[in-house]
């Protein structure tokens, strides 16, 4: 068998870290069983990551990039909405399911919280919520004098929601929902402040 070395080695270290995180949780997760799945050794681990919590980040971070979600532009606000909700169901839905459920323990050990996490993985990226409404903005479907942070996130928090009280992908009829029912209505109303008003 041919030695893996540098990045093919890095990525066969971080896809069994994966594995054996979806598998066992956060709980059980061991270095010497992610070598183990992997084939190598634990020095070899600990020559790039120090400790279990730094590996189960980079696992993440590399699980994430292969379920990357290419921002869609149908045109419409709505389209958009329903597009990615029904794409991240797809490619998304284990991701969310580990980074919420799988890591007990994980953010007492770091003193932090899935948002955090959530910071570290994306870094200085827009969220896809943030380049939609900018977009909707820019056609003119939304008013940017009613946006604040938790409405653009509030879509997409919802179907998350829908996701952790499950542990699985959100029904066809449930995203309708979201999008139609509660999400175009905020997004799209119009600012009631009028000149002289309170």
């Amino acid at each position: 068998m041919q030695r893996r070395r540098g990045r093919a080695l890095e990525a066969a270290l971080l896809d069994a870290a994966w594995d054996e995180l979806t598998a066992h949780g956060y709980a059980a997760f061991t270095l010497e069983a992610v070598a183990k799945r992997a084939g190598t050794s634990t020095p070899v681990i600990y020559r790039r990551w120090a400790n279990r919590a730094a590996m189960v980040e980079a696992a993440i971070a590399h699980a994430s990039s292969f379920r990357a979600i290419e921002v869609p532009d149908t045109g419409t606000l709505r389209g958009d909405l329903l597009a990615i909700m029904r794409t991240a169901n797809e490619s998304r839905v284990d991701l969310l399911v580990a980074t919420a459920v799988l890591l007990d323990g994980y953010f007492t050990e770091r003193g932090s919280s899935p948002e955090q996490l959530r910071e570290h993985i994306l870094g200085s990226r827009h969220s896809a919520a943030e380049s939609i409404v900018r977009r909707a903005v820019e056609r003119g479907e939304v008013d940017p004098s009613v946006l604040e942070p938790r409405l653009i996130s509030l879509p997409f928090d919802l179907f998350r929601h829908e996701v952790l009280m499950t542990l699985k992908p959100v029904p066809e009829e449930a995203i309708v929902r979201i999008v139609d029912g509660i999400a175009l209505p905020l997004l799209t109303r119009t600012s009631s402040r009028t000149d002289g008003s309170e």
